[in-house]
């Protein structure tokens, strides 16, 4: 198969976009003798005029190879899928060799067959992720009819829909994924497999689901996400507590939660909610009307004990208890915050504040979420800004010492690397 070659007049990509280590690298294998090209998402974006988030690149030489040519400042990673991982300080491009040997049908199980571009392209997910630049002449090389899809804004699986994705059924996520962050339309043949392969998502890693619902949270398009994956039936099978409440009421205020966090991201550009914080917006609305079916309406106001334990109830019951159960420490932190909402804005209605709420450990998060509260809720619009001033007057030492440490979160930041076949 011949590639549709596109130059610079053609495809309009600023080379400023493109991260300078990934330049270094690209160059550094081609001196070496090896062909290197950008490869997936971040040609995809800057194609569409947005600033990458990642640089990978693929390249016919191996990872042994790779580790030669930069030594101590790469490391090799993974078994199923061998990536050799070029640091920068705290910045990893990653590096991975074309590939090839994805069988007809049935679940990929093994995943370290070096190929030729063409071969690797075809293993990919999406015609609009199947695209190379070469930086050596600022070139598209397109072998999947990407670079037309990208252009009327179309999202077509490479090869044959049914048996893409019963090879990796979390493509159906992917899927839906770049439909609500891009706005794009799904080609016909791929859509009608959606239909037909739904139910092979439980056949999918639990941890991987886990993650992209996590990366959608905090992508800015979470709201269209979710609204998807319920269209197309796929909480029903993967969160069905979740997938009935969007039914009732309070569906229409979570959808509203998850709008105003997305609204936060796109303000600020980059990540700024701890995933315990934008997992709550799935949470705290429900929790809402429990407190009040239970107890508001029969005249009787719960004591935080009591609100501790029908919030760890109700994320269990939604979360834990799931297809794709989110971890302990994950749910124990947001419990800390929808607890918090309740020391904040008592039930009582009578707010009295004491120092060492403001020394727990969490609650700079649940300050975080009143914030999104006050975001659906003008009525906590004051209550949030009282509070956040009182908090920022704590003097800096004493703040800093009570405050949990991030980095290195395990539910904050991307994982270190996928192990799926798919590419971003």
């Amino acid at each position: 198969m011949q590639p549709k070659i596109y130059f610079a007049k053609e495809h309009g990509i600023d080379p400023s976009l493109i991260d300078l280590d990934a330049l270094y690298v690209l160059e550094k294998l081609r001196h070496a003798g090896f062909t290197a090209y950008l490869v997936g998402g971040s040609v995809r974006d800057l194609l569409i005029r947005k600033c990458p988030k990642d640089f990978d690149i693929s390249t016919s030489a191996r990872p042994e190879q790779i580790k030669s040519i930069f030594q101590r400042q790469c490391i090799l990673i993974g078994r199923r899928f061998r990536l050799a991982h070029i640091r920068f300080g705290h910045k990893i491009i990653e590096v991975a060799t074309f590939r090839t040997g994805e069988n007809d049908s049935g679940l990929i199980v093994q995943d370290n067959e070096w190929g030729t571009p063409e071969q690797d392209v075809l293993r990919r997910d999406f015609t609009i992720n199947g695209l190379f630049y070469d930086s050596s002449n600022n070139s598209i090389i397109d072998f999947v009819g990407g670079w037309q899809d990208i252009q009327q804004h179309t999202l077509r699986i490479i090869g044959v829909p049914e048996i893409r994705f019963k090879q990796d059924p979390v493509r159906l996520l992917r899927l839906l994924k770049f439909q609500a962050r891009y706005g794009f339309k799904i080609a016909p043949e791929t859509a009608k497999a959606i239909q037909t392969c739904r139910e092979e998502i439980i056949k999918s890693s639990s941890a991987r689901i886990l993650e992209e619902i996590l990366r959608m949270l905090e992508s800015g398009a979470s709201a269209p996400f979710f609204r998807l994956l319920a269209e197309h039936n796929f909480l029903g099978i993967l969160f069905p507590r979740l997938m009935q409440a969007l039914r009732t009421p309070q569906g229409k205020i979570i959808f509203h939660y998850l709008a105003c966090a997305d609204q936060l991201y796109q303000h600020k550009g980059k990540n700024t909610l701890d995933r315990a914080v934008l997992t709550a917006c799935l949470i705290y609305p429900l929790l809402e009307h429990e407190l009040d079916k239970q107890f508001l309406s029969k005249k009787h106001t719960p004591h935080i004990g009591e609100i501790t334990l029908v919030t760890s109830s109700l994320i269990k019951d939604v979360l834990i208890q799931a297809f794709s159960h989110f971890p302990r420490r994950m749910t124990s932190i947001m419990i800390s915050i929808l607890v918090a909402q309740y020391r904040m804005t008592p039930l009582s209605g009578k707010r009295h504040y004491r120092e060492k709420l403001f020394r727990h450990k969490d609650f700079d998060l649940a300050l975080k979420f009143l914030k999104l509260r006050a975001l659906v809720d003008a009525n906590c619009v004051e209550i949030y800004t009282s509070i956040r001033n009182q908090y920022r007057q704590l003097r800096p030492g004493d703040r800093k010492h009570h405050l949990p440490s991030r980095q290195g979160h395990p539910y904050h930041s991307k994982r270190e690397h996928p192990h799926a076949p798919s590419t971003s």
